[in-house]
């Protein structure tokens, strides 16, 4: 792997210049059967978020617009030994969560050593998941996700949970002036309870969580909790797709792999993927949600075994900086790691990696401005005989930049006019790969 990774370095203490010569903090206790003075417990929806004043607080009124069927509320509970807790009950929503913000809080006394700690009873999240969220500065947030350990709590009682703060800290992370400094956030449908909430100067983890800095690398399935129902029977009926297409005498000769701007090709693309590459017997292999972990995790459990494509094309990555806002070297250097497997499993075919398509509506958009970041490394990664690069992220974008909604509807995804202009711009190119002769 390239030095672009390794050069990606967690030194929490260097952050801290200012806090490393302080007295010793004390613990900075948010909730404990009530709000710390000056704390604001909130209820959040996907657009909303309303305080709790009284015994709940019912976001439901935001939600029946828009959202059909959806609930979300937050009532004051009983929590361990008797003390205060809160608990959130949602439905059918994307998002939801209990907030506690403030003033301003100074973080960077908790990163060297510290942990975050708070008591948790998962009632029901059998259709859900939660994800706990630390605010590290001004419009940032870092998030630990809790799916598959949340469904394995769920009936077991009040159960004592600690994560390491450096499970929320990456380099140049400022944590100095933090006004939300916590949030539950639940997805799908689901009730959990929260109670004394509270960061320290130290204290024993007894949770994992990923390491920023090798996640994008380190294979593994798309753990969340709209994902869990479907990722694993959809992998496991590409590989019976191949299976059966090989059996039949129709090696696919051109591969697609990606997320789900990948997988459009089944839905809005498929008129246009019928026209196109059904004559290749070609197969579409994105996963919606996916990052390049995932793709990791598929390559290596069978999902390009066995056959003998002239093209793969490889589209990945908008997950990894929409989702967790990786580091372009992060993302570049998971997209690296993808390339060296297909590479390894497909030793005659030739992979044409595209630049991640642009997002956002405005050229300044911050995740287009990530995603160009993560695209300026990509060249570097082709070197002319196994592995090509392309850019067709012009294609999509008006003159001035923006990125137009008859294109991408939520300037992400390409309807079927994004997909006619996709395989356009990418047609002269393919065509040329896949007339090559054969590695």
């Amino acid at each position: 792997m390239r030095a672009g990774l390794a050069a990606i370095s967690l030194s929490i203490a260097s952050m801290l210049p200012a806090a490393a010569h302080a007295a010793p903090p004390t613990d900075l206790v948010l909730f404990d059967g009530a709000p710390r003075q000056g704390v604001t417990v909130s209820v959040v929806a996907p657009r909303t978020e309303h305080v709790l004043r009284g015994e709940r607080v019912d976001a439901a009124i935001g939600l029946r617009a828009r959202l059909s069927g959806s609930a979300i509320r937050l009532v004051r509970s009983e929590g361990p030994r008797g003390s205060g807790a809160l608990t959130l009950r949602w439905n059918d929503i994307w998002k939801s969560g209990v907030r506690l913000s403030g003033p301003s809080f100074d973080l960077r006394p908790y990163l060297p050593a510290g942990t975050l700690a708070f008591d948790l009873k998962v009632d029901a999240l059998d259709k859900g998941g939660i994800l706990f969220r630390v605010g590290c500065g001004s419009d940032c947030e870092r998030h630990v996700s809790w799916v598959l350990p949340g469904r394995a709590a769920q009936g077991k009682g009040w159960q004592r949970i600690v994560l390491s703060m450096s499970c929320f800290a990456r380099d140049g992370d400022d944590f100095g002036a933090v006004t939300r400094p916590f949030l539950l956030e639940g997805t799908g449908s689901g009730q959990v309870a929260i109670a004394n909430v509270a960061f320290a100067q130290g204290g024993k983890p007894n949770m994992p969580c990923p390491d920023w800095r090798t996640v994008a690398v380190t294979p593994d399935t798309l753990n969340e909790s709209w994902s869990t129902s479907w990722w694993l029977p959809r992998h496991r009926q590409k590989l019976e797709e191949a299976r059966q297409m090989v059996a039949e005498g129709r090696s696919p000769q051109l591969v697609f792999i990606g997320d789900s701007i990948t997988q459009g090709w089944e839905k809005e693309g498929a008129q246009v993927w019928q026209q196109h590459y059904a004559r290749h017997d070609a197969l579409a292999l994105g996963f919606g949600g996916d990052r390049t972990e995932n793709v990791l995790w598929r390559l290596r459990n069978g999902e390009v075994d066995g056959i003998d494509p002239k093209v793969a094309v490889l589209l990945i990555g908008t997950n990894n900086t929409g989702h967790r806002r990786d580091f372009p070297a992060i993302t570049a250097g998971g997209i690296e790691r993808n390339l060296e497997e297909l590479k390894q499993r497909l030793p005659r075919t030739r992979i044409l990696l595209l630049a991640i398509f642009p997002r956002d509506a405005a050229a300044d958009g911050p995740l287009r401005r990530l995603n160009d970041q993560v695209n300026a490394r990509l060249p570097a990664l082709a070197d002319g005989r196994r592995v090509f690069f392309m850019d067709v992220n012009k294609a999509f974008l008006e003159a001035d930049g923006s990125l137009p909604a008859s294109v991408m509807p939520d300037w992400l995804h390409p309807n079927e006019a994004g997909y006619a202009i996709w395989a356009k711009a990418m047609q002269p190119e393919l065509d040329r790969l896949m007339a090559l002769p054969r590695l």
